[in-house]
Formats: C-alpha cells, structure tokens, sequence
C-alpha cells in the first residue's frame, strides 16, 4: 500500500532587509538631522535679507527636500534658498511688491522645465568659471555691504553703490547709538564662533556651526535681554500666498515689461547655473551616481514653479548644504528629502521659535556666507596663471556691484567670449628670402638660407631679423631678391592692427610675395585689409611698382 506524504505549506515572509540597507537608512537618517540644523539658519537668514518674511524660506527648503529631492538629476545634492539670489530677490521685492515675487518664481521655474526639456542642462558647463567665480564674488560683496547694516539694526540705503557709500554713516550713528553696539556685538560674536566652531573638529561633526552661532546669539540676547531686533513671526500658512491675476497684471504692464523679462532671465540662469556648478562640485565629493544635467535641470524648474505657486522664494542648489550632506556620510537621495520633512515639522509645530532669533546674528551668518563667496585663496595663484580669467573675474565682480546682477553677469559673459577670441585668433607671419634658380640648378625655389620657398621654417616674425633698411638690423645678402610671406594661424579682426603693422614694415624696395594659404580662418575684415595693403603696394602711387603680391587665401 502506497503512502503519500503531503507536504505542509509555510506562508512566505517577507525579506528582511540587509546589513547593507540598513546601515545606508542610518546614515541617511543622520545626514538629514545634519542638514535640517544647517538649513534652518539659512533658510531664515536668506529669507530675511530679502526682504520676506522668514517663513516663506523655510517654504522653498521644504519644496528643495520634498519635491526636488525626489526627482533624478543630481543624488546627494540639496536645494534650498540660496544666498547667491539674495540681492536680486530683494531688489525684485522692492521694486515689484511681495505679491508679485511667486510670478516671477514661477515664470523662471518654466523657463527652467523648457530649457531642461531642450537638453541644455550640459551647455551650462560651458559658461566661463571666471564668470561664476566673479558672479558669486560680486554677490558676497552686495550680500556683506547690506548685511552690515543689518548687524547694526539699522536698514540698508538700497542698491550696492549706495549701501557702499553709505557704511561711514553707518558706523559713526552705531558708535553713537548703545542698541546699535549691542546688536553690533551680537552679530560680531556670531561671525567669530562661526570661523573658530569648525577648528573643534570633534564637535562641529556633531552640531552644525551655523546652527551653534545662531543658539548660542540667542541665548545670550534672551539671557541679558538686550535690545535687539527680533525675526518678526506670521506663521507658515499666512505667509503662503499664491500670485493672483492682479500679479501677473502688475508685471505685464508695457512699462515694466522689460525689467520683468530681465528679472525673470536672471533667475532662471543664475539659478541653473550655480546649481549646476554645485552638482559638479558635489561629484567631485562622492562616488556615487554622476549628475545627469539636465535631468537636474527639469528636477531645479520644477521645484521653482512649485515654490512660485506657493509664493515664495526661489531655489538653488546650496553648496554649503550638500558638502555637508556628504561630509555627514549621506548615502542616497533619501537624506535630502528627510531634512525636507524635518524642516515642514519645525515650520509646522514650532513656529514662534523663530520670534526669538536676533535679527543681528542672521546677519552675521549671511556675513559670513558672502564672504566665503569670494575666492580670496584662489586669486592669487588665478592672477600668476591665468591673468585674462583673473580680469574677467574682477570685471564680473565689479560690475555687479557698481550696476545689478543680470548686467554684471552679462558684461563677465562678453569679457569671457572677447578674451577667448583674442586668445584663440593668433597669427604670425613667416618669412623667408627666395632666390631666382640659375639654369640647370636643382635647387630651384630654395632660399639663400637653405629653407624651402613655401616657409615651413620661418628666419624670423614680422620685419625683424630680414635686414630691413632703416631699422636698425644688418642688410641681407641681397636687396633685390624677393621675399616669401606666409601668414600663419587664425586671420580676425582683432590681430589686424598687429599684421599690418608687420606688413607695412617690410623693405618698400623688395618684391613682395604674399601667401595665406597657412591660415586655418581668415575673416572678412582681414581679407578687405590685406587686399587694401596688396593694392597700395601694387598701385601707379605706391611705394613700389614691382610684381604685385598674390593673395590666394
């Protein structure tokens, strides 16, 4: 008799997830407290010195860890408000109200989606890095000009030049003012623990810097109730207020359209790329999955069409925050998004903690942000080796000071591409003797140098060295041979004054033989030039009458 054994059927449990996953959600975890105490000072502190209330940058961080960290582009990088458009914020504040700021935010996110759509994510690594250097360096020298008056309680004039101008009078009414002093002082020790917090390695792994100078400036106001200024509260849904059509209205007006068009530019282009530079820099920290730029691109828009809908500021991605995600041992996306979610809760559940902040200690904090902007350690070393990037550098800066972000940015652009073009249209001549064959001679065409007629081995540049009567070299060995001129390089306008120059200098009783076939580019107003120079030398009333050079580009 047969026996059938039937066998018993287990549920199947679920896997329980590895050693590995675990310890990467740990790190993750960790990472996004480390992020969330940087953020908050900086999300408050950008949102203040732009004039808005201090919720709406706790706003933009919650969108920057919500909803762009979710999206692909970049994987350890975090985007929040952004001291970089702290200045061009404020201006657009001032001169088109808070209400319209989302509008612009929103105008400038769409642009962002449409330019990642195009795929013009990678044609950002094209921009200068002497351009975005003197950008973020002109930005820390309007952001620490208006800042400072800020550390003294006091309201900054306006623009760069002014809040310039204006930093005497400040410090004669603060040394003349006790209140003044003491938010001065604040402010002051603010800066000090936050250069000398990260030498105490051990505990900066530990608490944030910018989140130790901040407690510690409010403990000290709260203790000794001094009279400072205070961050004022309204609370995160008074302050979430989407752009009406009176908004977009107001923007459209025929006399401020040109203006809107140039604010709206300038925060979509030097959002995308100082967060497309900061994804490049992140890289370089972490060996992880490459940034994918314009997936980053569409990740950055969409997060500033969300952020113009809610009204308020707009993002970047934050250097300061994602090296300190990846110096927190942040292994995936996951820690920027759970910094997001500590941020909604902080706005959520604690919003009057941020009534008791000194307006004096944010400010140092942004103080200390712009300056670090400026690449004091880098310029010398820029200025030894590179001293056009250097100038295009320090012209960016400057004229971002002295006008406004978009047309500083745009005089650094046109610096960058003219130096690039001077740089790039070089040319020389070559010249060597030609002697006329004797009969029977198998040395037809060579000159009296031994070098071939067609000039590949040059006896000298320009006029120097060929024996030219009257300046100041000896005669050749025959004035009535002919000269070989072969031009060499890259023919543009830019090196014309310098070719003709050479050319006008050559022996007026020599036969002059022209040949451009070494030039790699010869544009049109070289090409008129030399024809000009060809026709004079040939002409009944030019300096010689003999056989007229052959121009054969």
């Amino acid at each position: 008799m047969r026996r059938f054994r039937v066998a018993r059927l287990r549920p199947s449990l679920p896997a329980l997830p590895s050693r590995q996953t675990l310890v990467r959600a740990r790190a993750d975890f960790t990472a996004s407290l480390v992020v969330f105490l940087v953020a908050v000072p900086l999300c408050v502190g950008v949102a203040v010195a732009s004039g808005v209330p201090a919720e709406l940058g706790l706003v933009t961080g919650i969108v920057g860890g919500l909803l762009t960290g979710l999206l692909p582009g970049s994987s350890l990088q975090v985007s929040g408000p952004a001291a970089g458009l702290t200045v061009l914020v404020y201006e657009a504040v001032q001169e088109y109200g808070l209400g319209a700021l989302g509008a612009l935010v929103l105008c400038a996110g769409v642009l962002q989606l449409v330019m990642g759509a195009l795929r013009l994510g990678r044609w950002f690594r094209a921009i200068s890095v002497a351009v975005v250097q003197g950008m973020l360096a002109g930005i820390g020298l309007v952001l620490i000009a208006g800042q400072l008056y800020a550390l003294a309680d006091a309201k900054a004039p306006g623009n760069g030049p002014a809040n310039l101008a204006g930093l005497p009078g400040l410090l004669v009414d603060t040394l003349a003012s006790d209140p003044a002093l003491s938010a001065l002082a604040v402010g002051a020790g603010t800066i000090a623990l936050l250069v000398l917090w990260p030498k105490w390695r051990r505990a900066a792994r530990v608490l944030p810097a910018p989140l130790v100078a901040v407690a510690l400036a409010t403990a000290v106001v709260f203790a000794l109730d001094l009279p400072v200024a205070r961050v004022e509260v309204a609370g995160l849904l008074d302050v979430v207020q989407p752009p009406g059509g009176a908004d977009f209205a107001r923007l459209a007006d025929p006399g401020a359209l040109a203006g809107v068009l140039g604010t709206v530019l300038a925060f979509a282009l030097i959002a995308s790329a100082e967060s497309l530079f900061s994804a490049a820099a992140v890289d370089r920290l972490h060996d992880g999955p490459r940034t994918d730029y314009d997936k980053e691109l569409m990740a950055q828009g969409a997060g500033n069409t969300v952020c113009g809908l809610l009204g308020a500021l707009p993002m970047t991605a934050v250097i300061v925050r994602s090296s300190a995600n990846v110096y927190a041992g942040a292994q995936t996306k996951a820690s920027r998004v759970l910094h997001g979610v500590w941020l909604l809760v902080f706005a959520a559940a604690f919003p009057a903690a941020l009534g008791v902040v000194p307006i004096a200690a944010l400010a140092g904090v942004l103080v200390h942000a712009g300056g670090k902007l400026i690449p004091v350690k880098q310029w010398p070393p820029l200025w030894r080796e590179h001293r056009g990037e250097a100038v295009v550098l320090a012209s960016t800066a400057v004229a971002i000071v002295a006008t406004n972000m978009f047309e500083g940015v745009l005089l650094g652009l046109l610096m960058a591409v003219a130096k690039s073009a001077w740089e790039t249209s070089h040319v020389h001549l070559e010249i060597v003797e030609r002697s006329e064959p004797a009969a029977g001679d198998g040395g037809a065409g060579r000159g009296t140098n031994g070098h071939d007629a067609k000039g590949h081995a040059a006896t000298g540049k320009g006029a120097k060295g060929l024996g030219v009567p009257g300046h100041g070299t000896p005669a050749g060995p025959s004035p009535r041979r002919p000269l070989l001129v072969r031009a060499v390089g890259n023919a543009t306008f830019l090196r014309l004054p310098k070719l003709l120059d050479q050319l006008e200098a050559l022996p007026e009783d020599r036969e002059i033989e022209l040949d451009l076939s070494g030039l790699r580019h010869l544009d049109h107003a070289c090409m008129a030039a030399l024809g000009s120079w060809a026709e004079q030398r040939r002409g009944p009333d030019g300096p010689t009458r003999q056989k007229a050079p052959s121009i054969s580009p």
